[in-house]
């Protein structure tokens, strides 16, 4: 199920960009699951549109807590907009991109008031 929704392509371009587990000071405590289990639950979410409640954590490995806490902290360190970068980058570089097909709206670019 976790190379299903994180095949090894998307995992080779976002393992770079997760950033580091931070430190314990104390050490010890539960070891940490694997990042590319939770990038997984996490598109299995967004995708299936369903909530965090209805996430099938026997299949993945991770628990609800802990794809919803590392979401939450992979968003505010801006992983999102990176990949999404990353991802562009990979396919326009490979010609996989037919721009003239692409639109821009105002949830991506500010709009400028009192522009044309």
């Amino acid at each position: 199920m976790i190379r299903l929704w994180a095949p090894d392509t998307l995992w080779e371009i976002a393992e770079p960009l997760i950033p580091p587990a931070p430190r314990r000071r104390q050490g010890g405590g539960r070891r940490r699951t694997d990042d590319r289990a939770v990038l997984a639950a996490i598109v299995y979410v967004t995708q299936a549109g369903c909530s965090w409640w209805k996430l099938p954590e026997v299949s993945f490995g991770v628990t609800r807590a802990t794809a919803h806490r590392r979401f939450a902290e992979w968003t505010a360190a801006g992983l999102w907009l990176r990949l999404h970068e990353a991802l562009l980058d990979r396919l326009g570089g490979g010609g996989r991109i037919d721009w003239s097909r692409a639109v821009v709206d105002s949830i991506s670019v500010r709009a400028e008031k009192g522009a044309i």
